[in-house]
């Protein structure tokens, strides 16, 4: 069993409140590219357009240069995120609030905030939950509030590192019926455009030995973010006037490749969508809800 020394609370509580800012332009090129990976004709999005909500995601990537990115490929830590002494990283959920459009073309700027720092003990082990606060204005006025959850934990132990799935089927959970659902089996191909376009050089999206070896997991995994964009859509396509004004997700199981998951939606009376994924055993992989309104902050 591997044995892992944390960092004393007190000294990464001492990360909380801590802030990075980023510049950037919201260029019709990096637009463009999430129109193509979501099968969009790219020309329609030109100088002046305004940018789909959940598209952002192509604004802002890392850019950390080679030397300092780490053994999973993420830049390493001690910077702007807190040095948090384990080595698996993943996102566990976003919460989104858009508040007003970004143009093609715009000027972004994006103020970065450590708001939180929990230590826990789950099943697995030792984790530590970091939430981090991003507010992007373009051209100066206030668009979008991100909060994102960061968990860290162990490195898996031989026992937590099987060579494939159990294939005797789980217990399908109990779910509404939604109204409205569509299939989502990505492949490598989809993978690697969503991370290109991300710039995110986390190996457990296109490196199977490592993935397997390393982490633990079966196959490679897919991007939380990935599937966030696609109930992003799936939203928008349910909500009044197809715009959307907040999405909440939440991580509950890994997605890996090779397996096949559905998007769903369903309307509730207060207006709201409730949105969820699950795997081809109908296990929930993701689960959230949206609303055509930004409101207010919880």
């Amino acid at each position: 069993m591997s044995s892992v020394t944390l960092a004393p609370s007190d000294t990464l509580q001492g990360w909380v409140g801590r802030q990075e800012f980023a510049e950037d332009e919201a260029a019709a090129v990096l637009v463009q590219r999430v129109a193509a990976l979501l099968d969009r004709d790219p020309a329609a999005f030109r100088t002046g357009a305004s940018v789909p909500e959940g598209w952002h995601v192509a604004f802002f990537t890392p850019l950390a240069v080679q030397s300092q990115l780490g053994p999973d490929g993420h830049p390493r830590r001690g910077d702007f995120l807190p040095p948090v002494a384990l080595p698996r990283r993943m996102f566990a959920g976003r919460r989104l609030r858009f508040l007003a459009p970004i143009r093609i073309g715009a000027s972004l700027r994006r103020t970065s905030t450590i708001a939180a720092i929990t230590p826990k003990r789950g099943r697995s082990g030792e984790m530590v939950f970091v939430r981090v606060e991003h507010a992007i204005a373009a051209d100066g006025t206030l668009a979008v509030i991100e909060e994102q959850d960061i968990v860290y934990r162990e490195e898996a132990s031989a026992a937590q590192k099987p060579a494939g799935e159990p294939a005797a089927a789980e217990a399908t959970e109990e779910l509404p019926e939604p109204n409205d659902r569509e299939s989502f089996v990505p492949d490598a191909t989809t993978l690697f455009r969503y991370s290109a376009i991300t710039f995110n050089a986390h190996r457990i999206h296109y490196d199977t030995p490592y993935t397997q070896g390393e982490e633990g997991y079966p196959n490679l995994v897919v991007n939380g973010g990935l599937t966030a964009l696609k109930l992003c859509e799936l939203a928008k396509r349910n909500l009044p006037g197809g715009k959307l004004g907040r999405i909440s997700l939440r991580n509950v199981r890994p997605f890996f490749l090779g397996r096949k998951a559905e998007l769903r939606s369903r309307w509730e009376p207060d207006g709201r969508v409730s949105l969820w994924s699950v795997d081809d055993r109908g296990r929930v992989l993701t689960q959230g809800e949206a609303a055509a309104e930004p409101g207010s902050p919880e």
